[in-house]
């Protein structure tokens, strides 16, 4: 009776073991899929509201991008560059956008590969060409990098973060940032070796320290998706000048109401 309970302990654990495996197998194949939702679509029905041109923009692997690009004033306003986050399009950050048409500010957001209709799929070094290409589209189109500000949103802080390494970019912005896309993983897969499966890391906490452009963080205390915390360890490392927009009952995406509104633009006047 012993020897043939031992036999399916043993049976079971083994079965255990192969279904973890097919799940390690699975995660490792399709974590791009969980990782990116280009397809996902919250849009409400906003209507834009701030003047915009539609441009296409080439990388160096010959993947053209879609973006959206508000001018107003090269000589005298600053020009940001949006880098939005893993899911949704480009109507998605309608109204966040229509927010900009009240504010010195020139702007350009772009749809990552694979994203708003574009070809290519979506990869950590692929993001990081998308927001080269982007930055370089403005250089050519007569905005200097001191007159750039780079804007990530959740898994655009970073792009932003990677690009604005050793530069001297007018400002950077994030928005709901992560330390890096291991530590987030973890929070969804605590029993899952991330670190040993994820492709795409994003290492922000390891950059922010290379960045000495002025910077400004906002994060929610109700992030569900990324927890509050990691926000406030960025902003902790980060160097100065630095400013922050925390806010207590914010959740992921972060509510563009008044005091938003007018932390941005204070940090778009604090960069003149």
């Amino acid at each position: 009776m012993l020897i043939k309970f031992r036999k399916n302990l043993l049976q079971f654990i083994l079965i255990i073991f192969f279904i973890y495996f097919l799940v390690l197998v699975f995660l490792y194949f399709f974590q791009r899929s969980l990782l990116y939702h280009p397809n996902e679509n919250n849009y409400s029905g906003d209507k834009i509201l701030v003047d915009i041109k539609k441009v296409k923009i080439s990388t160096s692997d010959n993947i053209e991008l879609l973006g959206w690009y508000h001018k107003k004033n090269l000589k005298d306003f600053k020009t940001l560059i949006y880098f939005h986050g893993n899911a949704g399009s480009l109507e998605n950050r309608i109204h966040k956008l229509n927010h900009f048409e009240d504010m010195n500010i020139n702007f350009l957001i772009i749809a990552w590969r694979g994203f708003s209709g574009n070809d290519g799929k979506p990869s950590e070094q692929g993001l990081y060409e998308d927001g080269k290409s982007t930055i370089n589209w403005l250089k050519k189109n007569g905005v200097s990098e001191k007159n750039i500000i780079l804007y990530g949103e959740s898994l655009g802080t970073g792009v932003a973060t990677q690009l604005a390494q050793n530069k001297g970019f007018a400002g950077v912005i994030l928005e709901t940032p992560f330390t890096s896309m291991i530590d987030a993983a973890k929070i969804f897969y605590p029993y899952i070796p991330v670190n040993l499966l994820l492709k795409d890391k994003f290492e922000n906490y390891k950059k922010i320290k290379n960045i000495n452009s002025p910077i400004l963080i906002m994060h929610g205390e109700k992030d569900q998706i990324v927890p509050f915390s990691m926000g406030k360890k960025i902003y902790e490392i980060a160097n100065e000048p630095k400013y922050s927009h925390f806010t207590k009952y914010d959740n992921h995406m972060m509510e563009y109401d008044e005091k938003l509104v007018f932390a941005l633009k204070s940090f778009f006047k604090s960069l003149n």
